[in-house]
């Protein structure tokens, strides 16, 4: 985490986390790689409880924008899901050595117009970065879920849990 930034936990707040590959390294360049972390990252939402706002799979790095977790903090769902995937992706592949970088960045969002600007960033950086012409078209991003209420491989604004936990604290 960079010098002088401070992560805010346990506001209720939106989260946009980006973590890389060691050394920013494409080792997220195939689309096995990036459908086993989209699982994983569904596994760890159902676990810990939070919804996740939006996301984006690079071949070198992650976003998402997401609630903060019923179970943890984001620290700990960022460490279950490298740590997940990365434990099954050696299992599979037999790939030894750092698959991430040890840190993480993390921006509190405190407004609708924030996680707008964050969705519409991550929805675009594909097409930035020339990997497709249009967002529509990149499999692993909330996109499409967003644009066309499809259903993804990761369950995109699922609040149930917080509505629960409204409904616990009122009853």
């Amino acid at each position: 985490m960079p010098w002088g930034l401070k992560r805010y936990y346990g506001n209720g707040g939106a989260h946009f986390i980006t973590w890389s590959c060691h050394l920013r390294r494409p080792l997220l360049d195939s689309e096995r790689g990036r459908d086993l972390l989209l699982a994983v990252l569904e596994l760890m939402r159902e676990r810990y409880r939070l919804a996740v706002i939006g996301y984006v799979v690079m071949p070198e790095h992650v976003h998402m924008l997401i609630s903060e977790p019923q179970v943890g903090n984001p620290s700990t769902v960022v460490q279950a899901v490298k740590l997940g995937f990365t434990q099954r992706w050696r299992a599979t592949r037999g790939v030894p050595g750092q698959f991430w970088q040890r840190r993480f960045y993390d921006f509190n969002v405190w407004s609708q117009r924030k996680e707008v600007e964050k969705l519409r960033y991550m929805h675009r950086n594909p097409v930035v970065r020339g990997l497709v012409e249009k967002p529509d078209d990149w499999r692993w991003s909330s996109y499409r879920p967003h644009a066309y209420g499809e259903d993804g491989m990761v369950r995109i604004n699922d609040w149930r849990w917080w509505e629960e936990k409204i409904r616990d604290k009122a009853g």
